[in-house]
């Protein structure tokens, strides 16, 4: 394993975005038009999910799932989810590099494109913007991997 990582680290390596995209939108308004006479204090819960996989010559597509519910004490205002997707060329890096390149940095590219998406289909759907908080994925990440040690 440590020569194919040395050999990995040799080569030239390369990563670049090659397409960005939407790949699904879903926006559930389940009390509306009720839901708009009552005070805007909503509670806001954020999941996040994400995964990839192997396309060809190199490429990958990583998804980033991106699901937020607002509710009005008891009540759900609306529940989106966005997966916003990307194909991106991982060449030449090392396994564990590779590793953390998909499920890391990757998504912290696709990030501000769900976050900007959210936003746009919550004002459509006539509620007042939701500006979501970056996220540490590399937080996310290690987390993830220290889970995946521990049951191993």
């Amino acid at each position: 394993m440590a020569d194919t990582e040395t050999q990995a680290n040799d080569a030239q390596q390369e990563f670049a975005i090659h397409r960005l995209f939407v790949k699904d939108i879903s926006l559930e308004t389940p009390h509306s038009p009720q839901i708009f006479n009552e005070k805007w204090e909503p509670q806001v819960e954020l999941n996040l999910d994400t995964s990839h996989e192997a396309l060809e010559n190199n490429l990958y597509a990583v998804t980033l799932k991106v699901t937020a519910t607002a509710k009005l004490k008891d009540k759900v205002a609306f529940l989106i989810e966005v997966q916003q997707s990307g194909i991106f060329l991982v060449n030449n890096f090392a396994e564990s590099q590779q590793d953390e390149l998909l499920g890391s940095f990757c998504p912290n590219v696709l990030f501000p494109y769900a976050r900007e998406v959210i936003s746009d289909v919550v004002v459509r759907g006539g509620f007042p913007p939701l500006y979501l908080a970056p996220v540490n994925f590399d937080s996310i990440y290690q987390q993830r991997k220290q889970q995946q040690a521990a049951n191993n």
